[in-house]
């Protein structure tokens, strides 16, 4: 189905179209007048005849109604074009038709902007067309300017969004009065076509690829690309314009052929790809503005549709026998459908002269869906037809799981502005991937989730309470992005040893309810310390808890008198480093060393620097944390000797990882609870001793000049802790970018060394 070839064509090709709009007036008419129906109006049989094509029992005599009422409300009314006004819920409404929309939803589009900008109100329609019509038609009107100001658009979405968690069909029109809009956005002024095709980019394109309704999408995204790149649409077209197609047209026949002669009955077809999808494949392919270097195959796919989802794998084999597949290029759709439902076998194989050839299979059903999305599961609100005679039908009629999850988050963010971030932050990324937790359970996630991500989608206290991570059955970071199929396994301390996320932890996430979790624990500032459980004797009173020791806030903000200071993790601020105050929301502020890697991206990205101090005799509740960076030689014994020197100074473990050696090299970090930070530069020189390590030194500052241990007096102490270099320092200098990246192979975490990962923390997830 190709809604743009049939409404938004030149007008020689709608001429050209199999039914202009006198021929279907006048075959309307006649077929009306050959059953006995009652006549419609002239101005809604095209609609009519492409609605029957889908529901041929359609309720035209409330078509009617609600087209009349409609036109008597918009008489007068006329579009920035000059047009009637009543020709875009017209067009709109054709636009469902042909989707495949049923009649309520017809209906509703009919009516959706005469609340809006008639005298019709809510209630009448509710009245006249049930509350079914009038709900759909309330999720898409607009909030008034006068009443929101500039938080209209946002909190108009909000409503859409949310009246579409109950009833998908509210988007779906919002998506139909777009395209229609876009199609005529050359008569708006130039800033106000910016304004709207950048909303359009960032906010329904995303929702109509999530939707499934590919139809809409391909078609936004190329009117968009001629409104914000119109040079680069011009040269584009010229290229696809100039294509002769001596490749894909010839191997369609000849797969036709050898299909049919296997049994398999089929429709092989070309489908030339778009312009965005062409512009995107040019810049793949380093091609030229002229297309010099795109292969003839560039152009376009070949979609293969069967009867029976056997038959997909059917075509599969004959494809593979018959032509060399490509590695890597084979992906399976129909058994693991995509998040927004699309069903389909993809592939690609070599022809004997070299060109590469994509390949889509998929049924008539899973083609409907993969054209239409949810338009094609028909009213959200009954069964489908047909679902219960295929058991094989995967795709589900539910509310989808991003949606589900995009409400959620969205009720914690009042503040419209920050909604309309996240919204578009949260839709910025179309992909989806699927991880697997240890335990079995199946994760859905955004492209470029973190385990982070993973934790919190799994639950709230799950995520404040993770420490760790294992992706595929090795230790990693938190911050790791996860990949398509990964086996996940969560790290996380016993229930009551909550110590809270860190504020670093805002830059690994990319889901907007991670964020949102992590920014309100935050907020509320540090979580008391529990107490020691003890078991009283038998009928003895319960012990009161013992008070928690009184703690003096280690640093402060002028600017902020009473503002929570939190000390960042990533690089571990002690006294008397020189650092910088990060304000996060809810007024905390977070505490990093200066040029901190983090904390300039934080800076960078919008966030407010208040100027902080170290407090005389202040401390955390339960000391400093300091992270140390350990460079040496491999050798065995290297763990056992660095611990036993970091425990010989007084000072305890909370966590340690180490790097798989890398060139005989290998690297130790170690994160120590300090109960004085005067403690850490003699740290820093005892674990230096240790036979083979060249380098310590700490990270996530600024580079500062090592100094070599020899070189200190007796009792001197560095005024600000920082790397430090011994005698080894000759073997080999610090490489931060030969290990950047590297999954650490194990790790130890609470204080004590543990090679068996399931002794360290319980394990969730």
């Amino acid at each position: 189905m190709t809604i743009r070839s049939e409404l938004a064509g030149s007008p020689s090709k709608q001429q050209a179209s199999r039914f202009s709009r006198a021929a279907l007036g006048r075959a309307g008419r006649a077929a009306l007048l050959a059953t006995g129906r009652t006549p419609v109006p002239d101005a809604i049989e095209p609609i009519v005849q492409a609605h029957r094509v889908h529901h041929p029992q359609a309720d035209l005599a409330l078509l009617a109604r609600a087209y009349r009422v409609a036109e008597e409300g918009h008489r007068g009314q006329t579009r920035k074009s000059g047009e009637p006004y009543i020709t875009h819920p017209l067009a709109v409404t054709m636009i469902l038709a042909q989707l495949g929309a049923d009649t309520t939803t017809l209906v509703a589009s009919l009516l959706h902007d005469t609340v809006e900008d008639t005298e019709v109100t809510l209630d009448q329609v509710a009245e006249d067309f049930g509350p079914e019509v009038a709900y759909l038609v309330d999720g898409v009107t607009k909030l008034e300017k006068v009443d929101f100001g500039a938080a209209a658009e946002p909190e108009t979405f909000r409503k859409m969004l949310v009246a579409t968690g109950d009833d998908v069909r509210v988007m779906v029109i919002k998506l139909a009065d777009r395209l229609h809009n876009m199609r005529t956005i050359r008569h708006m002024k130039p800033a106000s076509q910016v304004r709207i095709a950048n909303v359009t980019r960032d906010v329904l394109i995303p929702l109509a690829e999530r939707l499934g309704i590919q139809v809409v999408k391909a078609e936004l995204e190329d009117i968009v690309f001629a409104t914000l790149h119109p040079e680069e649409y011009e040269r584009t077209g010229a290229v696809a314009g100039g294509w002769t197609d001596g490749v894909l047209a010839p191997f369609a026949a000849e797969l036709g052929r050898q299909l049919a002669e296997a049994g398999i009955s089929s429709a092989v077809t070309v489908r030339p790809r778009h312009l965005v999808s062409l512009h995107r494949v040019m810049i793949k392919r380093g091609a030229g503005p002229d297309g010099a270097g795109l292969r003839p195959a560039d152009f376009g796919r070949l979609l293969v549709v069967v009867e029976e989802n056997a038959d997909c794998y059917a075509v599969l084999g004959e494809l593979h026998t018959c032509w060399t597949p490509l590695p890597g290029e084979f992906k399976d759709f129909v058994a693991a459908p995509k998040f927004n439902l699309y069903q389909s076998l993809h592939t690609a194989v070599a022809l004997p002269g070299g060109e590469v050839v994509e390949v889509l299979v998929r049924t008539r059903r899973m083609h409907e869906v993969a054209e239409t999305g949810v338009v094609a599961l028909g009213d959200p609100r009954t069964d489908r037809q047909g679902a219960a005679e295929d058991p094989e039908d995967r795709t589900d009629p539910a509310r989808p799981g991003w949606l589900a999850r995009l409400l959620e988050w969205q009720q914690d963010t009042p503040d419209p502005d920050a909604f309309w971030s996240a919204l578009t932050a949260d839709l910025r990324d179309d992909r989806e991937i699927t991880a697997v937790t240890e335990d079995g359970t199946t994760l859905h996630l955004p492209a470029g989730a973190s385990c982070l991500d993973a934790a919190y989608l799994i639950g709230e206290e799950t995520g404040h309470r993770c420490i760790g991570a294992r992706i595929n059955g090795r230790l990693t970071a938190l911050s790791t992005e996860l990949r398509d199929g990964d086996v996940l396994g969560l790290l996380t301390a016993p229930v009551g040893e909550d110590s809270g996320p860190d504020p670093e932890w805002l830059e690994y996430v990319r889901t907007p309810a991670a964020r949102l979790a992590i920014e309100r624990r935050l907020a509320a500032g540090p979580l008391p310390a529990p107490a020691a459980e003890r078991l009283p004797a038998a009928g003895a009173p319960v012990p009161a808890a013992p008070p928690a020791p009184p703690a003096a806030a280690p640093a402060d903000a002028p600017e902020l008198p009473g503002a929570a200071v939190r000390l960042a993790r990533c690089c571990t601020p002690v006294p008397p480093d020189e650092v910088t105050g990060i304000v996060l929301r809810g007024e905390v502020v977070a505490v990093h060393r200066a040029g901190c890697p983090t904390g300039t991206r934080m800076l960078r990205g919008g966030r407010r620097a208040v100027a902080v101090r170290w407090l005389p005799g202040g401390a955390p509740q339960w000391g400093y944390r300091a992270t140390l960076h350990a460079e040496a030689l491999n050798r065995p014994r290297l763990l056992a000797d660095l611990t036993a020197a970091i425990s010989g100074e007084g000072v305890s473990i909370f966590s340690a990882d180490v790097e798989p050696p890398r060139q005989l090299r290998v690297r130790h970090s170690y994160t120590l609870e300090l109960a004085d930070a005067a403690a850490l530069p003699a740290v820093m020189r005892a674990m230096l001793r240790v036979s083979g390590v060249y380098d310590v030194y700490r990270p996530g500052g600024p580079e500062e000049v090592p100094v070599r241990a020899a070189a200190a007096p007796t009792g001197a102490e560095p005024a600000v802790p920082g790397p430090v270099t011994g005698a080894a320092g000759a073997a080999g200098k610090r490489d931060d970018s030969g290990t950047a990246g590297v999954r650490p192979s194990w790790g130890i975490h609470g204080g004590s060394a543990v090679l068996s990962e399931s002794t360290s923390r319980s394990i969730q997830g």
